[in-house]
């Protein structure tokens, strides 16, 4: 991971790490393992039974076992970096967001907290203790974290949840009938917004979307069915490649998308 890749994502507000908890580990790492050939190292202990997804020698997401009793949904969830992951959380509080975890030690990995914003969507804080490995895997790797989107009702209100408590920059994408923000980091495209208004679903409400990249995501959806997914949507090809969205075995939705080669 170049110098530059590794202070994005470290800037407040930059995605630092991708997590799911399930109810069965053991179910979950048989899937991804068989969907993106992730590999799988143990800990940290403190997030209870925890593995972190490895390919080609680099760290690209983390499974974890669901606490008894614990309301969370199963979903994928961003984790945002936080120089403090306490003031973050205490901000995240201050501006109408809610905090259901944490602030904790992750061993000597990091700090962490999961959190909600005003309306609904949970997502994780990270503070790195600068230790390499964790998420180091450049941008672009298969089988990666590529993007994440809030999927909301509208944008222009909870934007300004977001940018108060990260800094982000917001820019509109400008197309008929859409409402679609990009949030910017450090000068750098880091996450989107998504307003889709009454076709959210009312079963899921408002929440974060992962996308991973891969090389096919028709091969990768048909292989997604065939290890107890769901092809939830697609495959489709759009202005940024071709995707589809799945659920795993236990219903967590992501998304999975053969990159557009960039214009020249």
């Amino acid at each position: 991971m170049t110098e530059a890749a590794t202070r994005l994502r470290r800037t407040p507000g930059a995605p630092a790490w991708a997590s799911l908890m399930v109810h069965e580990l053991e179910v979950g790492m048989e899937f991804y393992r068989g969907l993106f050939g992730w590999e799988f190292q143990s800990g940290p202990r403190q997030l209870g039974p925890y593995v972190r997804a490895v390919v080609g020698g680099h760290e690209v997401a983390g499974l974890g076992k669901k606490a008894p009793g614990r309301g969370l949904p199963v979903a994928w969830l961003p984790y945002l970096a936080s120089d403090d992951a306490d003031d973050t959380a205490a901000g995240v509080r201050s501006y109408g967001g809610t905090v259901a975890v944490g602030p904790l030690d992750a061993e000597s990995a990091g700090r962490m907290a999961i959190v909600a914003d005003p309306h609904g969507a949970p997502f994780g804080l990270w503070q790195d203790a600068h230790l390499p490995g964790l998420g180091n895997a450049p941008r672009g790797t298969l089988g990666a974290p590529v993007w994440f989107e809030l999927v909301t009702r509208e944008t222009h209100s909870v934007v300004k949840f977001y940018q108060a408590v990260f800094g982000y920059k917001a820019e509109a994408v400008e197309a008929p009938g859409t409402d679609y923000l990009t949030l910017y980091a450090d000068g750098r495209p880091v996450a989107g917004i998504h307003g889709v208004g009454e076709s959210l679903p009312r079963d899921r409400g408002p929440h974060w979307r992962t996308y991973f990249a891969v090389e096919d995501p028709d091969v990768v959806a048909g292989r997604a069915t065939g290890l107890g997914g769901q092809v939830v949507r697609g495959p489709d090809d759009s202005p940024y490649g071709r995707l589809a969205t799945l659920a795993d075995p236990e219903g967590a939705h992501f998304s999975v998308i053969r990159p557009a080669a960039p214009a020249h």
